[in-house]
């Protein structure tokens, strides 16, 4: 479990691929705190380190995983936002954050706002998930590339975020572009109130 509390952005040193999985080799400040089979959350996806070597670590993500998020972009120097797992001894400091991707948008339009800079992303409009809690509503929360968000003027299918500049700089949304895709994990909360209603 995560808070959607970026720690830093680690860099891309390497990409391998294995026939349908990748093995991504990455550089960031804590390496040397890391241990094999440890879950770190990448862009808001949660995948286990599997080697360290050198001060780099390496994780491995499948190709449901692929197919789902944003990973299969990512190239050598990429900047990927990195949080390891949520102690819990500690504030929630963003929100419930599970570390599993649930679908990718595209950034649609940047607007400065004197300082921060709002960001609209647009997700697939698919009613049937839409009636199981993947959709976003008013000042609620939202996951963009692992960074706990609050929601502003959803539609059906958008939805923007403002962005203060100490975010903009300690994650990789500085390196968000209008049509740059971002990984999206909506509320879990939103998702079992939906199941809940399924149910009767």
């Amino acid at each position: 479990m995560f808070s959607g509390i970026i720690e830093e952005f680690a860099t891309v040193v390497a990409i391998t691929k294995d026939r349908e999985n990748m093995d991504f080799t990455l550089k960031c400040s804590f390496v040397d705190e890391l241990k094999i089979d440890q879950s770190v959350a990448h862009n808001g996806v949660c995948l286990t380190v599997i080697r360290i070597d050198n001060g780099t670590y390496t994780v491995t993500a499948m190709k449901e995983t692929l197919d789902r998020t944003n990973l299969g972009l990512l190239q050598v120097g990429d900047k990927v936002n990195v949080e390891r797992s949520m102690l819990m001894n500690g504030r929630l400091d963003g929100h419930i954050v599970q570390g599993h991707v649930d679908e990718t948008a595209r950034c649609i339009a940047m607007e400065d706002a004197n300082g921060s800079t709002y960001f609209t992303f647009e997700y697939a409009l698919n009613r049937e998930m839409a009636r199981k809690g993947y959709f976003t509503v008013d000042k609620g929360s939202v996951t963009v590339n692992g960074v706990s968000l609050t929601v502003c003027n959803p539609t059906e299918n958008t939805f923007q975020v403002a962005i203060i500049p100490y975010t903009f700089e300690h994650t990789n949304f500085c390196d968000i572009r209008m049509g740059t895709v971002v990984n999206l994990e909506f509320d879990i909360l939103g998702k079992y109130i939906a199941r809940l209603q399924q149910l009767g």
